[in-house]
């Protein structure tokens, strides 16, 4: 491939739930030339605290802002009171890389699965036991996959992605990185228009 572009991302950042359906139509439409790829971005690491009154006001208050701004996006607000939330998505990340080294095909899949399970189905991600039931749902072995969730290869390849996402200047998320020739573009886009991305690499 002549391109790579970098998908940088985090499996509970709102902004890339509500970027998906914008990217999947980019991605329909990137010429052949461009490979995607991708990269764990690391928005919170590993915490087993609950999350300050003041944060959880923060992110919640944010879903509603989200809403707004991409119409069609949807959230299930129960979360903030059916579950404990932590600020911890470094589990969730990590439980993508291990569902991937199990089953190459499984990368996409796996993150709409905890999407799903965190914005649709007010379930935590930050818990081992919805990643697992989440890698279940796909058709993953159960006990291989948690074995490798917390595993020290699966810790280590996690900040492995997050130091590449910050060497190429990364500190957002979504963020689309385009690499040509060794050299490394953070390009624009927009959450409800394919084009503004799509003007950039065509």
């Amino acid at each position: 491939m002549d391109k790579v572009l970098y998908y940088v991302h985090d499996p509970m950042c709102s902004w890339c739930w509500a970027f998906n359906k914008t990217w999947a139509d980019i991605q329909a439409q990137l010429p052949a030339i461009i490979d995607v790829r991708y990269v764990m971005g690391g928005l919170a690491p590993d915490s087993d605290q609950p999350m300050p009154e003041k944060l959880k006001e923060i992110i919640s208050s944010g879903w509603y802002r989200i809403q707004e701004r991409v119409p069609g996006t949807q959230f299930n607000h129960d979360y903030w009171t059916v579950c404990q939330p932590r600020r911890s998505t470094y589990p969730a990340s990590r439980a993508i890389l291990a569902a991937k080294q199990l089953d190459n095909a499984s990368e996409k899949p796996m993150l709409l699965a905890i999407q799903q399970a965190y914005y649709l189905q007010a379930k935590n991600p930050s818990d081992d036991d919805v990643l697992i039931d989440c890698a279940k749902s796909l058709g993953l072995n159960g006990s291989a996959f948690a074995e490798l969730l917390n595993s020290p290869a699966i810790r280590q390849q996690l900040l492995a992605e997050i130091k590449f996402a910050r060497s190429m200047g990364v500190n957002s998320f979504p963020s689309l990185v385009l690499e040509q020739a060794g050299d490394y573009k953070v390009l624009n886009y927009d959450y409800n228009d394919p084009r503004v991305f799509l003007s950039q690499v065509s």
